[in-house]
Order: C-alpha cells, then structure tokens, then sequence
C-alpha cells in the first residue's frame, strides 16, 4: 500500500474525477431488504433516492464488489460510543482515504482560491436519511440562525471558522452552491471538515425549524420544553441537534446508517440510509449491510466476548495485551486478528507541567536539560520488550513513518538511554545533593519525588511507570505513581497541580502539511503541559497565563504562520520547523509509538483491509477504509 500517494499535491481545486459521479446510464440494483417499501410507494426506487451525481466507487484489487445483506455486529462500552457511527461512518463534506488525499465525498467538488475562497459544489438530487433534499438552505440555516444566534451559540462560530478574529462572508450561490470568503487564508478549513469529530457547517433545517423560536409554533416549542425538562427553546433546539452523536432517532442524518433504537439502551441497532450517495461501479447503492448492531459490553469483557465470537468487527476495547487470548480463539469462533499500527504520536508519553504553581518546580520543568535528563533517564527498549514484544517503535513524541513530514531525527533526537548523560545533566543544573535513599534534593532541600498522574483506564501504564521508576531512581530521582481519573488528573493538571502526567500522543501523528500543527503550540488547555497557555489562547485572554518561555513562543509564531500560508510548500516548512523545536526541546517526553492495535474481523466479512493504520485524526480508526464498503458474504446474509 502507498501511503503517501499524492500527499504533497497542492490544494487547489477537487474536481469531479472519472470515480466521482455516477455514468448517466448507469443501471442501479434495487436493495433487496427495501423492495418491498419501494413497491409499496414508501420509499421510492433507487435511481431516485440516489443524487444526480452519485459518489462512484470503484472496488478492485484486495477490494471487491459485494453483495447487499446482513447485520454487522460490534461492542461498545458505553451507551455515548453510539457517536462512533458518525466516526466510522465518515461521510464527510471532504474526506481522507487510506493514502492521506483530501478529496470531495459529500459534495461534488470543492473550488478553492488563494487558500481563502472555498466554493461547495452539492450533489443536485442529494437528500437526508429521511428524503428531504439536502440543499444550500441547510447551510444558510447553520450559519444564520444556529452557528450566530446568540441563545444557540453564545460564543459564535467555531474557531475553525474564524481567521484573525474574524468569520467568512456566507454566500448563498444557488441551490446547491455555497461560498466561504475569508479576507486571509484559511489553510485549516477543508481539514476541519474532515475529521473524525468534524466541524458541521450545516444541519437539516427542514428537521430543527421546528423547534427555533423564529420558525416554529410557539406552543409547540413550549410543549416540547416542558416534555423534555429543559429551561427553553436554545437548550430543545440544541439536545436536538446533534449530528455527531447518533442519539437522536428522529435527526436526518448523511451517514450510511441511521439510529433505530430509542433512549438508552444495551443494544442500539442501525439500518441502512436509504438515501445514502454512495454507489459502486455494479449500480449497487452502498452501504452493503443492512444493519450494524452495537452491543453495550463491560470493557473488562470485550476481549473474550471477541473471542467467543460475539463481533463481526472490533477494535473498542481491545488492546495489545489481548493479542494472545485474541489469536486463540481465531479458529474455534471464525474471525481473524489484524495488527494495525496506532496513529497517534506516541502511545505513552509524558507531560512535564511547565505551568506547575510551586515555582521550584515550574523552573525545573521548564529547563530543557531537566526534560532531556528525564528521557536520557528512560530505557525505552526495556518498556518495549516487556509491554509489547519488542514489536513498538522506541523514539520521541512526533510523526509517524507513514507520514511525509517522518523525519527519523526528530523521533531518536534525545531519545537514547544514556544514565551517564542523565547524572551529568542533573548535575550541571546543580542537583547534586542527594538526601535518603540516593534521591536527588531540590534548591529548597525536598527531595526530588516526581508523582506521575495517570488516569485509570489503562494497566499497561502502571507497568510503564513501574518500570520507569527503576530507572529514573538509578539517577536519583523518584517517581511517584498517583492514580485517579480522568476527570481528576485533567483538573489537577488545568489547576497546575499535577507534576508529570502520562497519556498519549497528539491524535494527527500521521499529518500531511494540510492539516494543522494546532496541538504543537499552546493552543488548547486539554494538553497537559501547558494547559494555563492553551486556556490563555482558547479564552482569549481572560483566563489562564499568557505564554512566558521563547520555545514555546516560537511555536505559537509558527502555527500563526501556518494559518496565513498559502501553499503546501509554505506549511511543509512550518510543519517541520515546529517539529524541530519540539525533538529539541522534548516538551513531550515519547516513550513508545506505533503500537499494535488489535482489529478482530469476522470471516464472514469483506472488504476490510489486513494492513491499515488505526488513527483517530485523520480517518477516523475504521472510517477512512469507508466500512459501507464492507460486506457479509452468504452464510450471514
């Protein structure tokens, strides 16, 4: 598989290629499961549910055409990850496929100018999961009266929508025409619409005008307020709308599957969107399954319940530590175990609190041979070999091979296991009195203990930090594990404090120069070294700390740079130049990446790829590899 085919082309223009529309004469096979509404008058007939210009796919090689049929199933651990059928779903306005191109999907095509004039070209004849045609009123209605009226949107629009400040002018071109202008480039938008979590920048007015004071009845709108116990029309309007959540049975959808089970539930069941704008070459209107059923599962059980062979395909809840029980059971329950790499730009890492309250602690934080000491201090090869077989990448928090921005210097940069090195940075700082046990003493004389905070969720690492422990003590420090959740290690963090805390790395590990480098800078509190920062820039300056430190100053420049950018070549630069400072200046201590996410797929079921990469940002995990493809052969159909 080429994974970098065609990454570095320039954004410019999406036409509609040979693949993207439909052939005038094309002959459409009816699905089986909606025959009987067809000839009943409920639904009418393919051809006519379909656009104009439907997405044609074209299936070939490791990808088949298949057949229409059958029930996918798959286990979630809470009721809310009926959200991932919005995410493996992925009908998106623009959408990545497994080569990291960025091309039209939902719509026809995208005109772009100057990196600032962005022109939607709709598929005439497309229409909601309900049969409501889906036109550019959609889109006038989000931006006029959802994303800037005040009661539904305090803060306006979303960020991704606003450059220097400021929103686009919306135009309303024709039915199926609408055009963003930005009087600067806006390099992140088409990306932001692309996500796994993306910005929707239209929702199904036909469906919400009922419940917004300036369309609906108004003693509707009041009863409607009482039945639900909300305190007005905004907060009806809102529980209502939510396109990303899958949890409103009654909300038109875009998505191959549409949510049929009511409240809250331990089974949800999804069935075909029969107006969903994806067909194959064969005329067969995707998605070839009827149906995707969720199972709410305890999370402790979800590896055995894949064992016994109780999904058709899983990833939720799996981890690398299953692979053997996993393998196991291939044989007796029919299914077999895909290994795919993670996305993400590491699997563990640590976050030093650079905005830590104690100052003695801030100042050690924020001193570059400190960080350095700590990951020249780290056996990464050790954690590989016990947790993962020796099969993880050992290396710093940063890109991923698969993507064209991988340089193999910033990933082993400061990232070798050296004690010597370590001692001898932590001497050079002046930490060489040492107190009981060996341990290394602050300026002030406390010992230096670093607590490392972790959020529950996951046994592997208290086993990573066990085994940091022993070699951090081997160079006088001592670390402290301190588990709670969450929720808990986050606010400790938010509050400044928390010292140390282990999570992953940023989502995009795979990026291409048109993504943004948002979470290399100090653009959001939920990173966890420098959450007072993030808040400063997502508050806008009424809370949190402005940025203090040129290092992370200079990275702030450089995301500023890149969202005036013009050209791929342009980001290319800044992407790397960001990338640079951070191999550097390890503000995020990497342990280990690419690590191997277990992907149980059923026997029965086709179409999805043996090697791919799980990511969250870009591709949503499965969504990129677009599941409506994936089909049941004859024994479960």
């Amino acid at each position: 598989m080429n994974w970098r085919c065609g990454l570095m082309a320039a954004i410019l223009t999406f036409g509609v290629s040979a693949s993207a529309a439909a052939q005038d004469d094309q002959n459409y096979i009816e699905t089986p499961s909606l025959l009987a509404r067809v000839e009943s008058g409920a639904l009418p007939p393919v051809a006519e549910r379909l656009p104009a210009t439907p997405l044609l796919v074209t299936l070939e090689g490791e990808l088949q055409p298949g057949e229409h049929g059958g029930q996918i199933r798959t286990l979630i651990t809470r009721t809310r990850d009926t959200r991932l059928m919005a995410v493996y779903g992925y009908a998106r306005l623009v959408g990545y496929g497994p080569d990291l191109a960025l091309t039209p999907d939902v719509l026809r095509a995208v005109d772009v100018e100057e990196s600032r004039i962005f022109t939607l070209h709709l598929r005439p004849g497309h229409r909601w999961s309900d049969g409501a045609p889906f036109t550019a009123e959609d889109f006038r209605y989000w931006w006029e009266d959802v994303a800037n009226n005040a009661a539904l949107s305090p803060a306006g629009p979303p960020a991704e929508l606003l450059v220097q400040g400021a929103p686009p002018q919306f135009e309303v071109l024709d039915d199926t025409t609408v055009r963003y202008t930005w009087a600067a480039p806006n390099p992140g938008f088409l990306d932001s619409l692309a996500r796994a979590r993306p910005v929707y920048i239209y929702a199904p007015a036909h469906y919400l005008k009922q419940f917004h004071e300036s369309y609906g009845d108004a003693a509707m709108i009041a009863a409607a307020v009482t039945a639900n116990n909300v305190s007005g029309w905004a907060q009806l309007h809102n529980r209502f709308d939510n396109l990303y959540n899958m949890d409103n049975m009654d909300l038109p959808t875009l998505q191959p599957w549409v949510n049929t089970t009511p409240g809250s539930t331990s089974r949800f069941v999804f069935a075909r969107n029969p107006f969903f704008h994806r067909v194959d070459q064969n005329g067969r209107q995707l998605p070839y399954a009827d149906e995707v059923a969720q199972t709410v599962a305890d999370g402790r059980l979800v590896p055995a319940m894949a064992n016994s062979g109780e999904a058709d395909l899983q990833s939720r809840g799996l981890n690398f530590s299953d692979v053997t029980v996993l393998r196991g059971g291939e044989e007796r329950s029919g299914y077999q175990t895909y290994l795919w790499p993670d996305g993400k730009a590491a699997h563990f890492a640590l976050y030093p609190n650079l905005n830590h309250n104690d100052p003695v602690w801030r100042n050690l934080f924020r001193d570059v041979r400190f960080r350095r000491a700590l990951s020249a201090a780290t056996d990464r090869r050790i954690i590989n070999q016990s947790l993962f077989f020796g099969l993880a990448a050992e290396g710093n928090a940063t890109l991923q091979p698969l993507s064209p921005l991988y340089r193999e210097s910033y990933f082993r940069q400061y990232a070798t296991y050296s004690p010597d090195a370590a001692n001898r940075l932590l001497d050079e700082i002046g930490l060489t009195d040492r107190g009981p046990n060996n341990v290394r003493l602050l300026p002030d004389g406390r010992p230096l203990e670093i607590i490392v905070e972790n959020a529950g969720e996951d046994p592997q690492q208290i086993d990573l930090l066990e085994l940091l422990s022993e070699t951090w003590s081997e160079v006088g420090v001592r670390l402290l594990i301190r588990s709670t959740s969450r929720e808990v290690m986050r606010n400790r963090t938010y509050a400044g404090e928390a010292h140390v805390t282990v999570w992953s790395g940023w989502d995009n590990g795979v990026a291409t120069p048109a993504m943004s480098p948002g979470n290399l800078a100090p653009t959001r509190q939920d990173t966890l070294n420098w959450p007072k920062w993030g808040q400063y820039y997502q508050t806008g300056g009424e809370a949190g700390e402005p940025i203090d430190m040129p290092e992370a100053q200079a990275l702030m420049d450089l995301y500023d740079q890149w969202l005036s950018s013009n050209s791929d070549a342009q980001r290319e630069q800044i992407w790397l130049d960001m990338l640079a400072i951070h191999a550097e200046q390890q503000f995020i201590i990497g342990i280990v990446s690419s690590v191997l996410q277990p992907i149980v797929v059923s026997n029965h079921l086709h179409n999805v790829p043996e090697q791919g990469v799980y990511s969250w940002d870009p591709g949503g995990h499965f969504g990129m590899y677009r599941p409506d493809q994936f089909w049941l052969d004859a024994s479960r159909r």
